[in-house]
């Protein structure tokens, strides 16, 4: 019995449209990272991006093994498992009869999937407990978008997510100290930085560890224990 792959892929644009680029991770059935790819795309668009990280996914699993791909993308989702089948029907033509988007990746990703045990799960984007996978290849995505370099490695060296903040609880206000000041914290202010619960493990720069979900702040160029702040100020 051939085991289920578990992966992700995403695509980012900076500006949409801007400089942008594809990314995918793939994951052993457990949900453990194992391998990871992301490529430039040049000046091009958000949905491109998403298009052609899930057609570098399906070309880079092998066709037997069943495929569980998370994605933020709705596009990506809606458009092939609810709009294909009428896309062909009409002949690559829209309810409106305006061509389809995109076509030619649609057609492509369309192939790929010809035969194969294929299922998708939307996740969330951008979430304090979102999926892991989802977050890993979002962060290579708007890397190599930015840098317009392919890039590429193994469980060794991830790219590790930007820390999400929580959302503040709407009407929520913190207690006033004395003579009007305001105690907690906040971005910006002399003395003031902003903490936030950790999305990753990961390492402070005063070499001790923290986990996920510890409060973190920013310390120098990284990310660590608040108490650290001061000392990388």
């Amino acid at each position: 019995m051939v085991e289920r792959v578990i992966a992700a892929c995403d695509g980012a644009a900076k500006g949409n449209p801007g400089p942008a680029a594809w990314a995918y991770v793939v994951a052993d059935a457990a949900g453990a990272p194992q391998h990871w790819q992301a490529g430039p795309l040049g000046h091009s668009t958000n949905n491109v991006g998403e298009l052609t990280a899930l057609e570098q996914l399906l070309g880079a699993v092998p066709p037997a093994a069943p495929l569980e791909v998370r994605l933020d993308s709705t596009y990506t989702r809606d458009a092939v498992t609810k709009w294909l089948a009428a896309w062909k029907r009409n002949g690559w033509k829209t309810a409106a009869g305006k061509p389809v988007a995109n076509q030619e990746l649609i057609q492509r990703i369309d192939a790929l999937l010809e035969g194969r045990d294929v299922t998708f799960v939307y996740v969330a984007a951008h979430q304090v407990d979102g999926d892991p996978l989802n977050a890993i290849a979002d962060k290579a995505a708007s890397d190599v978008a930015r840098t317009q370099q392919a890039a590429g490695g193994t469980a060794a060296d991830l790219p590790v997510p930007d820390p999400v903040a929580a959302p503040k609880a709407r009407g929520a206000r913190r207690p006033a100290a004395s003579g009007g000041a305001r105690t907690g914290t906040a971005t910006g202010g002399a003395g003031r930085s902003r903490t936030l619960a950790a999305r990753f493990p990961g390492t402070c720069p005063c070499a001790r560890p923290y986990a996920k979900g510890d409060t973190i702040t920013k310390v120098g160029a990284g990310w660590g224990h608040p108490e650290c702040a001061a000392a990388h100020a």
